[in-house]
């Protein structure tokens, strides 16, 4: 037991060396057995509190995919979204009132520095329950990789500008997703994520008018009523499903939604009734594809899920291990 104990702290040192001589390039390599020596029970310790966590929430899970994904377009998932302080990028706008599950995260953190401290970095905890989410939703398993680094400081100017919003036209979006090295397959593929989860007026109000007859014409007649009696008279921080037939389920039913104009936000029905381009023809395809096989939807989502968890930390930096999510270790 000793000298098993010994080997896992003189790996843990060798990698820990290796990040700092060679400037983290070799570390940006992840891979699915990256903790299977230095902490084995990381899987078992994010698995326990992502569920205990849905039990008591089960939109837990879709909050824990949305972190990630807003995580990994700013700056690659380095975690800086956790990162604290007034200039942090959780008080970017896309992520005000939008992104949570910030204490779980914490919660996941502080037990695997009890168990392997200074080995398992925040980015890769954020990774695994994301993942962890889809499956305990219904959703596919997909091998999540491993052996990302911290980032060292949060940029929110990158998460105002950089992070799709739901009232941009397709187009943009795809631009958006092409600035990180996804392409159009990737953004009707990860938009599916919404098959579970919830928005708040404020984000689809655009498409609702004060009568029946006067809402966007690629939405529901019947589901813009009922959305403009949710809203009416709110702050718009009044929230509804996003997948109206299947709220809390990971399944192919979002994109039977686009077909029937049932897409709440401008950006999900965009994916089918926007004008016609090339853009729009691909990803109107891509919905009708998905709306009929679940299990192509299942497989792509999780090749799309290991595309953007790969989306690498800006060149020259390094990273570190935080020791608590929320601040850059001291130096």
């Amino acid at each position: 037991m000793k000298n098993s104990h010994c080997s896992r702290l003189l790996l843990v040192c060798s990698v820990l060396v290796l990040c700092i001589v060679t400037g983290g390039a070799r570390c940006d390599k992840l891979s699915s057995n990256f903790y299977d020596w230095t902490c084995p029970g990381v899987y078992n310790i994010v698995q326990q509190h992502v569920f205990s966590a849905m039990r008591e929430e089960l939109r837990m899970g879709a909050s824990l995919l949305r972190l990630h994904f807003h995580d990994c377009f700013v700056n690659g998932c380095d975690d800086s979204i956790l990162l604290d302080g007034a200039d942090g990028e959780k008080f970017a706008l896309p992520n005000q009132n939008s992104v949570r599950g910030y204490e779980v995260i914490d919660a996941i953190k502080a037990d695997l520095e009890n168990m392997c401290p200074g080995v398992v970095s925040s980015a890769d905890v954020v990774a695994l329950a994301a993942g962890y989410g889809v499956l305990f939703s219904g959703g596919p398993y997909y091998n999540v990789l491993l052996g990302r680094r911290d980032g060292l400081k949060a940029n929110p100017s990158g998460a105002d500008n950089g992070l799709p919003s739901p009232f941009e036209p397709i187009s943009s979006i795809v631009k958006k997703f092409a600035d990180v090295g996804l392409d159009t397959k990737d953004v009707v593929v990860l938009s599916g994520a919404h098959t579970i989860g919830r928005a708040r007026c404020v984000l689809f109000s655009d498409r609702l008018a004060s009568t029946k007859s006067s809402a966007n014409p690629t939405l529901d007649a019947t589901m813009a009523a009922n959305l403009q009696k949710l809203c009416t008279g709110g702050d718009g921080n009044q929230t509804t499903a996003l997948d109206v037939s299947s709220a809390d389920v990971f399944d192919k039913q979002y994109y039977h939604n686009l077909l029937s104009k049932k897409g709440l936000l401008t950006s999900d029905q965009g994916l089918f009734s926007a004008d016609e381009d090339v853009v729009a023809s691909t990803t109107k395809a891509l919905v009708q594809t998905y709306s009929n096989d679940g299990e192509q939807f299942f497989s792509d989502f999780g090749a799309s899920m290991v595309k953007m968890g790969s989306i690498p930390l800006p060149g020259g930096s390094a990273g570190e291990i935080r020791c608590n999510c929320r601040v850059p270790n001291p130096k």
